[in-house]
């Protein structure tokens, strides 16, 4: 069975921050490790917990295989090791990959489409309500990047065909769209601090457009 690559998993390792003691995330659910909890299998993760930084390995390399198997299994078409680090780190966040219309397209050679789906996962649920999440649209950013990162499939020397022609079209446009929706969002806070952040937010978004577009050109 294939597994997330080495610079996905210090990617991952950095999205989800190590935690040795048990903690509530911005939903409410108890979490230890490296983003573990209970849904996740096991151990159960209770108040109070605590772990150490070995037995933290442990849980995150049990829960990725539960991943990395979803990952092989659900998508039916080649992927590079970053396309599917970065996969294997979106379910890993959702574990939603199963359902989603980013794998409906990707299934369908719809490689462009990957990203635009990507931007759109931004929203947590606090306090019963969805809102944007300020740490989802970073990662998500990241994952793009990663995704963009590298053409060539693990065994071989041919990159991914394209589904379409390395050009901006209508899909790297709405892609575009979705990120100028996500970062305004950000800028609904009128403080100083807001406005900083979207500006480094957007900035992200926009290197990653860059580099997935240069990248499709090349192929």
């Amino acid at each position: 069975m294939r597994h997330i690559n080495d610079k996905g998993l210090r990617k991952l390792k950095e999205w989800e921050g190590l935690r040795l003691k048990a903690y509530r995330d911005q939903a409410g659910v108890l979490t230890i490790g490296y983003g573990h909890t209970s849904v996740s299998g096991e151990p159960e993760v209770k108040a109070g917990m605590v772990i150490t930084e070995q037995q933290a390995e442990l849980i995150l390399k049990q829960d990725l295989a539960k991943f990395e198997f979803r990952v092989n299994t659900l998508v039916k078409v080649p992927l590079t090791d970053n396309q599917f680090a970065a996969l294997v780190s979106f379910d890993f966040n959702t574990g939603a990959l199963h359902n989603s219309t980013l794998l409906k397209k990707l299934n369908k050679g719809d490689y462009d489409a990957v990203p635009v789906e990507l931007a759109r996962w931004v929203k947590a649920t606090v306090n019963g309500k969805k809102v944007t999440s300020r740490g989802l649209v970073n990662r998500r950013s990241a994952e793009i990047g990663l995704w963009a990162s590298g053409t060539e499939i693990a065994g071989q020397n041919t990159p991914v065909a394209p589904a379409t022609p390395p050009v901006v079209n209508k899909e790297s446009v709405t892609w575009g769209a979705g990120i100028l929706a996500t970062v305004g969002a950000l800028f609904e806070g009128t403080g100083p601090v807001q406005w900083a952040l979207a500006a480094v937010i957007a900035v992200s978004f926009a290197v990653g457009l860059f580099l997935f577009v240069q990248k499709r050109r090349a192929a």
